[in-house]
């Protein structure tokens, strides 16, 4: 199977040259990335929707992240990016239906993974059911949780310890399990601080506005 070829660009974006993925995150070169975070509303609250990761992935195995997310190859446009939420959530969206909130750098340096991103992260604004319309890609997806964006908001800018998260986890004889519990930062991937801050940010200006 061939290496996934990814654009390689400096810090501001400027393309640089074409490498694997593998050269990327082991010699910390930046590239870009699409995230997508969607929210929506329960019982007259915001709330924001996070995908637990398989058990099986290599990288932060069995830990909370994004609503979706991926690398955007050296052939694609970032419109392109819409494939991952597809791929891991079974929702189809279209690029138009996202909401922009800029490119959020996020460093994630790890023993030898060096992982360099410009985001370009998107907020989606799904359907109240959305938790009934999920198909799952199990090699990477074990489950989905929500909770209050509010908490979640908290947790990032560093006024909060923990949230509560409620869902749906795929158990690995390929039963459901519902789940309700308080996760910290700890048990999320260890994005970098200054990114989830700004995420939480830019998704509550986004919120309010609406309001």
């Amino acid at each position: 199977m061939e290496a996934e070829k990814i654009a390689v660009c400096d810090e501001e974006g400027i393309f640089l040259k074409v490498a694997s993925r593998q050269e990327v995150h082991g010699k910390g070169y930046w590239h870009e990335t699409f995230h997508c975070w969607f929210v929506g509303r329960k019982q007259g609250k915001d709330i924001i929707h996070l995908q637990l990761r398989s058990k099986d992935k290599k990288d932060f195995p069995g830990l909370f992240d994004i609503t979706a997310a991926g690398h955007i190859l050296a052939d694609e446009t970032m419109e392109d990016g819409v494939r991952e939420v597809e791929e891991e959530l079974g929702i189809a969206v279209s690029f138009e239906e996202l909401i922009p909130l800029g490119v959020i750098k996020d460093q994630i340096h790890e023993n030898d993974f060096l992982d360099n991103e410009r985001c370009h992260v998107f907020l989606y604004k799904a359907e109240t059911n959305i938790a009934a319309m999920y198909k799952l890609q199990k090699e990477e997806v074990a489950g989905m949780m929500s909770a209050d964006f509010s908490s979640f908001y908290d947790m990032c800018m560093g006024t909060s310890a923990e949230m509560e998260v409620e869902g749906i986890e795929w158990l690995p004889g390929g039963e459901k399990a519902a789940i309700q519990k308080s996760v910290s930062l700890k048990n999320l991937v260890p994005h970098g601080k200054h990114y989830l801050r700004d995420v939480a940010l830019a998704i509550k200006s986004e919120l309010d506005a609406f309001k």
